[in-house]
This record gives C-alpha cells, sequence and structure tokens, in this order.
C-alpha cells in the first residue's frame, strides 16, 4: 500500500523569485509550474543488489510514489533536476522508472548533468529528457549540480552536497536531519533519495539551515 505523504511548504524569496521549500525534498517555482529537486540516484538499489549488497526495490518504489504526489499536488509542469538523477550503469530500476513516466506524458523534464549521470545520450533521449551541461538559467536562477562562487547577478541552485544539520538534544542525545541550505546568494538542495547520507560538516557563512521531518519545516 502506497503511503499519502504529507506536504508542508514554507516560502521564502531568492532573488525576486518565490520558492516554495517542501518536508519532501523538493522546491515548488509556481511561476515556473515547475518542481526542483537532486540526486534521485535511479539505479542506485539495482546496482548495489548486482553486487551482492541486499538493497530492498522498495527504495526506489518509495522515492518514485512519493515524487508522484508531489507532482500531482502541485500540478506540475516541469521537473528541474540538479544532477544525479541517475545512479550508475543502465540496470533494471531505469527500465523501472520508464514505465512510471509513462503516467506523466506531458511531463517536462530539464536535467542539469551530475558527476553520476553518466549515461550516453542517446538513452536520456530515449526519456525525453532535456539535458543541460554544466549549468541551467532561467530568469536568473542558475542551476549547476556541484555549489560554484555565486555571482553578483544571480542565485546559484544547487545539489550533490546532500546537506544535513545535526541538533542536540537532552541527555546527549542527537538527531541527524536533512535541510535546504540558503544563503543571499545560493541554496543547496537537499537529497531527494531516501536512499543517501547526510552531510553535517559542510556549512556556508550567514546560511539559514531550514531542516524539516514528517510533519514540517523549521530553521535553525
Amino acid at each position: 500500500m502506497i503511503k499519502t505523504v504529507s506536504i508542508v511548504t514554507h516560502k521564502i524569496t531568492c532573488n525576486d523569485q518565490i520558492l516554495e521549500l517542501t518536508n519532501q525534498r523538493v522546491i515548488y517555482w509556481e511561476a515556473q509550474e515547475s518542481l526542483i529537486l537532486s540526486d534521485l540516484h535511479i539505479g542506485k538499489s539495482a546496482h548495489f543488489q548486482k553486487s551482492g549488497i541486499p538493497i530492498p526495490s522498495s527504495v526506489l518504489d518509495d522515492d518514485l510514489a512519493r515524487l508522484k504526489q508531489l507532482i500531482l499536488h502541485f500540478k506540475a509542469k516541469t521537473l528541474i533536476i540538479v544532477g544525479d538523477l541517475f545512479h550508475a550503469e543502465y540496470n533494471k530500476d531505469l527500465d523501472q522508472f520508464k514505465t512510471w513516466l509513462s503516467n506523466f506524458e506531458e511531463l517536462n523534464l530539464k536535467l542539469i548533468k551530475g558527476n553520476h549521470d553518466r549515461l550516453k545520450q542517446s538513452i536520456y533521449n530515449q526519456f525525453k529528457i532535456e539535458v543541460h551541461q554544466p549549468s541551467l538559467e532561467i530568469d536568473c536562477v542558475k542551476f549547476v549540480h556541484d555549489s560554484i562562487k555565486p555571482t553578483e547577478n544571480c542565485f546559484t541552485i544547487s545539489g550533490h552536497l546532500h546537506p544535513g544539520v545535526s541538533i542536540r538534544g537532552k541527555g546527549r542525545q542527537r538527531i541527524k536531519l536533512p535541510c535546504f541550505q540558503v544563503t543571499n546568494n545560493q541554496l543547496i538542495l537537499p537529497a531527494f533519495s531516501l536512499f543517501t547520507g547526510l552531510n553535517t560538516q559542510k556549512n556556508f557563512d550567514k546560511c539559514q539551515n531550514f531542516c524539516f521531518t514528517e510533519d514540517g519545516i523549521f530553521e535553525v
């Protein structure tokens, strides 16, 4: 049975663009009718299974089910994927993704290539994915997989780092949560896939960390 996710949002303004952060690891950009996300790593579970590591196939099932609910909820017309849509070689997970895409024949996919996106161009053509490398710019918002030194006139959105925050609780307990990292000229996306680690070491000067759980979004 597919779990219905709770979608909580928090609006921020970046370079005069209103972006809607969500607790489901994506941003909704209403002006472009687009969902912005990064690091799906489709093919990762099958890649590890091929090496004899027992990763459950439900990992991809859950990620795609969550993404489907987000597309329907926001009525998104475009996915802007800021790198690492895929993980490695072509495997059975990509066949599953192709079947999943058949539910969204009118959906536009824009991929800014990441370090794991190493498939042949013919594969991207087959999936009807518009590929950009190294970056894509829309209305003074630049999308690039790995963070770069921002320019004065352009707000940068990137992925790759899988940002998170370690929060200390009572009794020396700590909890790690994914987050959106935001400065005045850049934003780092959390990894969309749940089958990823968290980097709690990297932080930027004057950075706001918008952490999230299944129930909400809060700033740390």
